[in-house]
C-alpha cells in the first residue's frame, strides 16, 4: 500500500461532539443570537476540525506550489512561461503580493518547486525553496495527457510529504500557486468535475482580450475531447488535464486533513487542487475553509460542488499565490477569538433576551 492510501486511511470527518459543544457555547454568548454570523459558523467548523474548544490557529503557513504548463504554446496566457521561475525568485526575495500579505497576517511562506521548467536546485540547496520537482513542466494537454499516472501519484504524494514536514510546526495551512497558463488546466478540471461547459467556466486569466478568450474556450474543449478523463477518478483527471502544482495542492490538502489541520483554500487554481483531493477522498471537504471568490467565472461552480455557498471574502482577487488565503487568516483568528474570548450571558452577568 502506497503513501497516498496510508494517508487516506487517516482522514475522518469533523468531530460531531466538539461541533455541538462549540454551538452550545456560541448560543449563550452575550450578543444577539448569531450576531456574528459566518464567523460563528466558522468557529464551529474549527472546533470540529481540531477537536478543541480552543482551536489552534496561531502558527500559520502559506504553501505556494509552482509548476509550468506545456499548454502555454497554445496562446492561453498573455505571459511567457519564463515568468514562472522569475516569480519563484521574487517569492524567495520577499517582493511578491503573497509575501506582503503573509507578513501582514503573521504567516510564513513556503515555496515548493513541483514542476518549474527551470533548474532551481541552487535555491533548494540553499534552503530557500522545497524541491519536489516531478518534471520540467507538464506536456501540452491540448495534444495529450499532462503527465503519466505515476507522475500524478508522485505529485499528490509530494504534497502530502510537504504537509507532513510542516504539520508539527504549523496549525493552519493556506494554499497557493504559481504557474503561467495554469488557469487552463484548472478550468478543464472544473469542467470535468462539475459537468459544466468550458464556455461557462472559462475566464480571462491574466487579462486575455475577447479573441484570446474564445481561443482559450476552444482549447479547453479540445483538451477534454482529446483526453476524456474519468470524472470519478481524481488521479486520472490530474494525469490527463492537470498540473504538477495542482497535484501538490491536492496532496497538501489530503495530508493536512489526515493531521486534522484546517486548510484555507485560495483561488481558482487552489480550488482545482481541492476538487482533485475531494474526488480522491470526499472527507477532505471537512477541513476546507474557502478564503475568497475569484474573478474567474468558474470559481463559483467549483466552490458550490465542494459545499461552499459563500466564501469568507469576495474582493475581486485574481492573483493566486495564496494571497486570498493570507488575507482570510485574520478572519480565522477572529472566529477563534469569538469562541474563546467573548463571555456568555452567565459569565458576563448579563440578562439574556426573552425566548
Amino acid at each position: 500500500m502506497g503513501a497516498l492510501e496510508n494517508t487516506l486511511k487517516q482522514v475522518f470527518p469533523q468531530d460531531a461532539e466538539y461541533r455541538a459543544k462549540a454551538k452550545a457555547r456560541l448560543d449563550q454568548l452575550a450578543v444577539p443570537h448569531w450576531a456574528l454570523g459566518d464567523l460563528m459558523d466558522l468557529a464551529i467548523d474549527l472546533a470540529g476540525m481540531t477537536r478543541s474548544m480552543t482551536p489552534p490557529v496561531g502558527r500559520k503557513a502559506i504553501v505556494t506550489m509552482a509548476g509550468d504548463h506545456g499548454v502555454t504554446v497554445e496562446g492561453v496566457s498573455k505571459f511567457p512561461k519564463e515568468v514562472t521561475p522569475q516569480m519563484v525568485v521574487n517569492f524567495v526575495n520577499g517582493g511578491a503580493g503573497i509575501n506582503a500579505l503573509a507578513r501582514q497576517a503573521g504567516a510564513r511562506v513556503f515555496v515548493v518547486d513541483m514542476g518549474v521548467d527551470a533548474d532551481l536546485r541552487g535555491l533548494a540547496d540553499a534552503g530557500k525553496i522545497i524541491n519536489k520537482k516531478v518534471g520540467m513542466g507538464t506536456a501540452n494537454i491540448a495534444a495529450g495527457p499532462a503527465m503519466s499516472p505515476a507522475m500524478a501519484r508522485r505529485a499528490v504524494e509530494s504534497g502530502i510529504d510537504v504537509a507532513e514536514m510542516l504539520a508539527d510546526d504549523f496549525d493552519i495551512f493556506g494554499t497557493g500557486d504559481m504557474g503561467i497558463g495554469n488557469t487552463t488546466p484548472s478550468t478543464a478540471i472544473a469542467a470535468v468535475c462539475t459537468g459544466r461547459s468550458a464556455g461557462e467556466l472559462t475566464g480571462r486569466g491574466t487579462g486575455l482580450d475577447d479573441a484570446q478568450l474564445q481561443n482559450k474556450v476552444r482549447i479547453i474543449e479540445r483538451i477534454i475531447a482529446v483526453n476524456q478523463p474519468d470524472p470519478k477518478d481524481g488521479l486520472d483527471i490530474l494525469a490527463k488535464v492537470g498540473g504538477f502544482e495542482i497535484g501538490g495542492i491536492a496532496g497538501l490538502i489530503i495530508g493536512a486533513a489526515a493531521r486534522r489541520k484546517p486548510v484555507l483554500v485560495d483561488g481558482f487554481i487552489s480550488t482545482a487542487g481541492a476538487l482533485i483531493a475531494y474526488t480522491i477522498e470526499p472527507f477532505v471537504r471537512d477541513y476546507l475553509i474557502f478564503a475568497h471568490r475569484s474573478v474567474e467565472p468558474g470559481h463559483r461552480y467549483m466552490q458550490e460542488m465542494l459545499g461552499c455557498r459563500q466564501p469568507l471574502l469576495d474582493l475581486n482577487f485574481r492573483l493566486g499565490e495564496g494571497t486570498g488565503a493570507a488575507v482570510a487568516m485574520n478572519l480565522v483568528e477572529g472566529a477563534v477569538a469569538i469562541l474563546t474570548e467573548v463571555a456568555t450571558f452567565a459569565e458576563a452577568a448579563v440578562a439574556a433576551a426573552d425566548k
